[in-house]
């Protein structure tokens, strides 16, 4: 089983993080901790663990400052930073300290399990051990990307791509540009330019919604792939 500590100061917000990562087959949730401190004495307690989903958001330090003090503590621990900190320095920062993946909130079940699924065969593929040709080295930088959209066109953010990817996945149902942007935080004109993009590479579906006079409301739903 792959150990997983639970880090998150929103109570509630762990508990649900932590029952999506007991659903994950493989997966075993190792404790919660609702603050840096919490974190960094259960690394030092618990017997065992192998990942961290890590909010950059705490109340007595920030998720990065984690990371930092786990590796001064010679602590090798794997990290995936799960947050709503969605601004480039933060992203950038999580990735020169180490962390392995970055997942955006608000997310649903699935966004997790992919995450999840992928660091898992990550560890299969390093357990094998031995000496590696490009070929395998090229699998092993790959893999915790195999769930990721293809390459964004010029001029589109990865960061502002996945966001707006994240709130449909996490929606009941089809949403407008206006939804989306209200929800994200992003403007209208970004919202509808990247619903655009997943509509025309087939990840959402376009649908109108009819009133009682006017143009007919652009709505968007997720795809699921099978």
């Amino acid at each position: 089983m792959i150990e997983v500590l639970v880090v998150d100061d929103d109570v509630r917000v762990a508990r649900v993080n932590a029952a999506y990562v007991e659903k994950v087959p493989g997966f075993h949730v190792a404790g919660e901790a609702h603050s840096a401190a919490e974190a960094l004495g259960l690394l030092e307690t618990l017997p065992r663990l192998d990942l961290v989903l890590l909010d950059h958001y705490l109340p007595d330090r920030t998720g990065l400052a984690v990371v930092q003090e786990m590796r001064r503590h010679g602590h090798q621990t794997d990290v995936i930073m799960v947050t709503a900190a969605r601004d480039v320095s933060t992203v950038q920062a999580a990735m020169r300290q180490g962390a392995l993946q970055y997942l955006v909130k608000p997310f649903a079940f699935a966004g997790l399990r992919a995450k999840l699924e992928a660091y898992a065969g990550l560890r299969r593929t390093l357990d094998g051990g031995g000496e590696a040709e490009q070929a395998e080295v090229d699998r092993i930088f790959g893999a915790l990307s195999a769930s990721a959209e293809p390459s964004l066109p010029k001029g589109h953010s990865l960061t502002t791509a996945e966001l707006v990817r994240q709130c449909l996945i996490s929606a009941d149902g089809a949403l407008s540009a206006q939804e989306i942007a209200e929800r994200t935080g992003v403007s209208r004109q970004t919202a509808q330019r990247y619903l655009k993009l997943l509509e025309r590479t087939g990840r959402a579906t376009l649908t109108l919604k009819y009133g009682d006079a006017g143009r007919p409301e652009h709505r968007y739903v997720w795809v699921a792939r099978t």
